[in-house]
């Protein structure tokens, strides 16, 4: 794909962006990013990473092999309307908007080549986790395309369209768990007597550690944690306590509450589209 434009110029966007440069999947210049007023946003993107800016006369949509839609869900019915005009028949469109079906991008854009996924802010450093479903308008050297582009920043999985909110709720907030649990794990420590920093260096390679032997190893969770705990020992210990606070059961809500939050943005923008 030779032209790609954003729609949209978030933290999801950037993400995006930066980790296709970074893997070379496609040069800055050939990347295009517009959104709805904030053009010092434009601009500093433009600095950052060398894209093009969509001047507001939209001419580069005219062109696009490839629409990336990355704008907030409530904003979808909005944009559909204005770039449709713009757009030529062929051009295939990749929505990260959590929630929004294809149906209904179908319904603002007209019968195409249309993808959704959900990567995660990992897609910077080219570690993203990515689901992505796409639509039987996608023809074999599209499909091949996008999972191209995708793969480079990060590894990426086909599903189908409904597990995609399974997928936003543990891949693609699944970031924002980690984060917080080194935020718990930190905050322990320095309780505990240990510097921040030696608390932070041993905590990020304590995580990056686990996640090598969960890949590597390719071994079953459960027994990766036997392997690490002795009975009655330190590690033990510590489980006991996440046991008795009941962690499964809150990763499990944790999980439950997010997709159907994805689920609840999805129905709100359907019901957005037939209102």
């Amino acid at each position: 794909m030779e032209k790609v434009v954003f729609v949209g110029a978030g933290s999801m966007a950037e993400a995006v962006i930066a980790g296709m440069i970074e893997q070379k999947a496609i040069t800055p210049h050939h990347i295009y990013v517009m959104n709805k007023s904030d053009e010092e946003r434009l601009i500093a993107l433009q600095n950052k990473y060398g894209t093009s800016i969509v001047c507001k006369d939209k001419a580069a949509l005219k062109q696009a092999d490839l629409i990336v839609l990355a704008t907030k869900p409530k904003d979808i019915h909005q944009v559909m309307t204005e770039l449709r005009p713009f757009l030529q028949d062929q051009a295939a469109i990749l929505s990260v908007i959590a929630g929004v079906s294809m149906a209904t991008i179908e319904i603002g854009f007209g019968h195409r080549p249309i993808a959704r996924c959900m990567p995660n802010t990992s897609a910077t450093i080219g570690k993203s986790a990515t689901g992505v479903a796409m639509n039987r308008a996608v023809d074999e050297s599209t499909r091949q395309d996008m999972l191209q582009l995708l793969g480079a920043i990060g590894l990426v999985r086909e599903v189908e369209e409904d597990d995609l909110h399974a997928v936003t709720a543990l891949s693609g907030s699944g970031p924002a768990y980690v984060y917080y649990l080194a935020e718990a794990l930190e905050a322990a420590a320095l309780t505990n007597g240990l510097s921040q920093d030696v608390a932070r260096s041993l905590i990020i390679q304590t995580l990056e550690g686990a996640a090598a032997m969960l890949k590597e190893t390719e071994a079953e969770p459960a027994l990766l944690r036997e392997g690490v705990t002795s009975p009655n020992g330190t590690t033990a210990a510590g489980l006991q306590a996440l046991e008795d606070g009941n962690f499964k059961e809150t990763i499990a809500d944790c999980i439950k509450k997010a997709a159907l939050r994805s689920r609840e943005l999805g129905a709100s923008s359907e019901h957005t589209s037939t209102s």
